[in-house]
């Protein structure tokens, strides 16, 4: 018989790879959440260099630049509700990964007194516990990255579409267009 252990978040109950240890933590989540979205950032800005020289060139040459620069303002806006939420999830993680030791050191004095087992004689300033909100913070800024992500897919021109793709299940376009039936 194996036992299973189940790593899960304290406050959701939802499985999570930082919950097993602070190594774990830092390897499979600090790591890739700072690296991924600084590569990011780096094509990002690489994209607006090009979408800026693009810009100067068809203003130089007079041609109308209102939609590219719409596209810019809008590709500036979304990044940044995508980057804020990122950003604030990886410093509630560091805020995690520099306090867990203490923590748990706070929680097995608390277990030994309840189980009355002789404990450590408790340090001066030992009282570190989480901050609540701090880690409500974390689990509204997990799912801010993806409501953003999903608000840029939700244009004017996405409902048109689906619309479109609605009255066509119905079969109601094909009749009012005069298309094949």
């Amino acid at each position: 018989m194996t036992i299973v252990r189940q790593h899960r978040d304290v406050l959701s109950g939802v499985c999570f790879v930082g919950q097993l240890d602070k190594h774990s933590l830092a390897m499979f989540l600090l790591i890739p959440l700072v690296i991924y979205p600084s590569i990011g950032g780096i094509f990002l800005l690489a994209g607006f260099v090009s979408l800026f020289r693009i810009r100067t060139v068809m203003k130089h040459d007079g041609t109308r630049t209102d939609k590219l620069e719409r596209l810019m303002m809008r590709i500036g806006f979304f990044s940044g509700l995508f980057i804020l939420p990122s950003l604030g999830y990886v410093a509630c993680l560091f805020y995690e990964y520099y306090n867990w030791d203490d923590w748990m050191i706070q929680w097995n004095r608390q277990m030994c007194k309840v189980f009355s087992i002789p404990c450590p004689a408790p340090r001066q300033g030992d009282e570190n516990k989480p901050n609540f909100h701090i880690y409500m913070l974390k689990y509204v800024c997990s799912m801010l990255v993806g409501v953003t992500s999903s608000v840029w897919l939700w244009s004017g021109k996405t409902v048109e579409s689906w619309k479109q793709f609605a009255a066509r299940l119905q079969g109601k376009e094909a009749r009012s267009r005069g298309a094949f039936v």
